[in-house]
């Protein structure tokens, strides 16, 4: 019980200010015991050949002792760095007594090079050592991780940086790779194990009786609309800070990190997302940042103070520390039960002014999907627009059948229903669980199985790609959001998509199970197909309440946001809840390659398909 209680205050926020403590009855322990702060570079391996081992080790976070899973020692993993134009051997040995596997995320490589067990390759055996190999074609901010079981969240993880051939277009007088993650001393299959038990089980931040009192949060009609539907608005984040240590290059926030800067200087940040489960808002408070480069490809600069991070992104910002001081690197988790913290100073032994965690989101009708509707009551059902739902019947006329999946479901009666008289409940008709109707409506997604993985269906999900992300819409200052980011040199194909689809995201939160379109990765049973140099409009349509970052191997894709030929190129995206994002794809790389989303435990659950790109009649290539 007492770990719990530490961990709770380590989480309220904290003030630092000089190299000193400013005293308060109510500062966490981490910041009353913080340290001087940690200079140390990530350890960097380079070369044509490098070997790397994974291996069980001990890490220490915050002056406490954990178990992880490392390579060659240490979490992150070394910082590989590379050069655009050379041939990298890798040679991987595995020490576990389990199976292992290293993805090179974001990297364009040989599909069997990929690095996904039961996809692109078998897997490295225990004391077994596999050599991968392949050319470097690009350059910027990557990483790698494993794909075997839950081992990335124990700390198999680490930073790639891939140097142009040439003269780097992004000029800086100096760079630090920063590495987000979290870690639990729980282990993750017991992690997973509790969410399925009970899928808040980790939501330490749950309204209140005397929250209602008070005013907070929800009004009480609010409150019991959604629970009606089961749903809960806190339900932001699947794992919290009640167990997560949020990491900056494995250093906890006591550690305080620290990377060194002299004032003027241009300094390039690599910020990568390497975190199993956390979605994480970064900011840097007293310094502008300006975005250059997002997974790895340039972008126009963009201005901003803050940007959502989803999990398995990269971006590269250039920040100039005028001031002879010391700045904090906030990492705050998207539903503020706790951040990663370190420092950018002039010299060793600084600190800054930690902010305390911001009041924590709350999702809203937006976040059900019903972005399409009138929200002038603020979020309650009441000030809908149930015209959208469809014209009302006229009095007398015959109601539509009742499907026997949805009487199964309890959403209608079969028709004749002596209780009822027949006939489906009104789409709006909130005091006998219509609407709860209107979140199942299977009519709206007819690339939807009708299974348990599917708890809701969003009636009208907008785009929401020109939104900051849950909790952000309001902050006083610049978000950035996809639509500010534009390519530098054009699309390799502007080509006009000639086909397109659609992608949902589906779960059942309270059953704890994910998956695309309503099926399981067990339960598929023949891949997504694609013809070499396809091009195809996707749209991914979140069906839930929480976001998802949604990965695509062996490819970049376009976002879809009105920039044309300068569209951003990615590999992975945040669909944020309820909403909807699209991109285009040119599937020129043959060979099979996973698709998921890179929440850990949601790809765990099932939240994964293969993509295979199969040659064109005639094509030898």
């Amino acid at each position: 019980m007492t770990r719990t209680i530490d961990r709770r205050q380590l989480l309220r926020g904290a003030t630092l200010t000089g190299g000193g403590l400013a005293l308060a009855a109510c500062m966490p322990a981490w910041a009353q015991s913080v340290s001087a702060g940690i200079v140390k570079p990530l350890p960097t391996v380079s070369g044509e050949d490098i070997t790397l081992r994974i291996a069980h080790q001990m890490m220490m976070i915050d002056g406490r002792e954990s178990h992880a899973i490392g390579i060659n020692g240490t979490v992150p993993a070394p910082l590989i760095r590379l050069r655009e134009g050379q041939n990298v051997r890798l040679h991987v040995e595995n020490a576990l007594d389990e199976d292992s596997s290293i993805h090179w995320h974001g990297l364009i490589l040989p599909f069997h090079m990929d690095g996904v067990p039961g996809v692109s390759f078998p897997g490295i055996k225990p004391r077994s050592t596999f050599t991968y190999e392949f050319p470097i074609v690009q350059s910027g901010t990557y990483w790698y991780h494993s794909h075997s079981g839950l081992q990335e969240q124990l700390g198999h993880y680490g930073p790639i940086v891939i140097d142009p051939k040439g003269v780097d277009p992004i000029q800086s007088d100096r760079e630090h790779v920063i590495v987000l993650s979290d870690h639990s001393q729980m282990h993750p299959h017991i992690i997973f194990k509790k969410l399925k038990q009970q899928g808040g089980y980790f939501n330490f931040q749950k309204q209140t009786l005397a929250g209602l009192l008070a005013g907070k949060d929800q009004s009480a009609k609010e409150r019991l609309e959604w629970g009606a539907m089961r749903m809960d608005p806190t339900d932001v984040a699947d794992v919290t800070g009640s167990t997560y240590t949020y990491l900056v290059n494995g250093h906890g926030p006591r550690d305080n990190w620290t990377g060194l800067f002299r004032p003027g200087e241009r300094v390039r940040l690599r910020i990568i997302n390497a975190s199993a489960m956390t979605t994480f808002n970064f900011r840097i408070p007293g310094l502008k940042m300006t975005v250059v480069q997002a997974d790895g490809l340039p972008v126009r600069p963009v201005a901003v103070d803050e940007m959502q991070i989803a999990v398995a992104e990269t971006y590269d910002v250039i920040v100039q520390p005028a001031d002879e001081r010391a700045y904090t690197i906030v990492g705050e988790s998207v539903d503020r039960s706790g951040m990663a913290r370190a420092t950018l100073a002039p010299r060793e032994g600084m600190a800054a002014a930690v902010p305390p965690l911001r009041r924590r989101p709350l999702a809203d009708m937006k976040d059900m999907g019903m972005g399409g509707m009138d929200h002038g009551s603020g979020g309650s059902m009441a000030g809908m627009d149930h015209s959208a739902m469809g014209p009302a019947k006229p009095a007398g006329a015959a109601a539509p059948a009742c499907p026997p999946e949805h009487a199964a479901m309890g959403h209608c009666k079969p028709a004749g229903d002596a209780a009822t008289g027949g006939g489906q409940q009104g789409a709006m008709d909130h005091g006998s669980g219509g609407m709860d109707h209107s979140m199942r409506d299977f009519s709206v997604a007819p690339e939807v199985k009708k299974t348990p993985t599917v708890q809701t269906i969003s009636p009208m999900p907008v785009d929401r790609m020109g939104e900051p992300g849950q909790g952000l819409e309001d902050v006083g200052h610049k978000v950035l959001v996809y639509t500010d980011l534009m390519a530098v040199d054009r699309n390799p194909d502007v080509r006009a998509p000639d086909r397109s689809m659609r992608i949902h995201l589906t779960g059942n939160m309270e059953r704890y199970m994910w998956a695309f379109d309503g099926e399981k990765l067990s339960e598929v049973r023949k891949p997504i197909p694609f013809l070499k140099d396809e091009r195809v409009r996707v749209t991914l349509v979140n069906d839930t309440m929480m976001g998802h970052p949604i990965h695509l191997h062996g490819h970049f894709f376009e976002l879809v946001t009105g920039h044309g030929e300068f569209a951003p190129r990615k590999h992975t995206i945040q669909v944020q809840p309820g909403g909807t994002a699209t991109f285009d794809v040119t599937t020129d790389a043959v060979g099979d390659w996973a698709f998921h989303c890179h929440m850990l435990y949601h790809m765990h659950a099932g939240m994964m398909q293969v993509v295979s790109v199969r040659p064109r009649d005639g094509d030898t290539k």
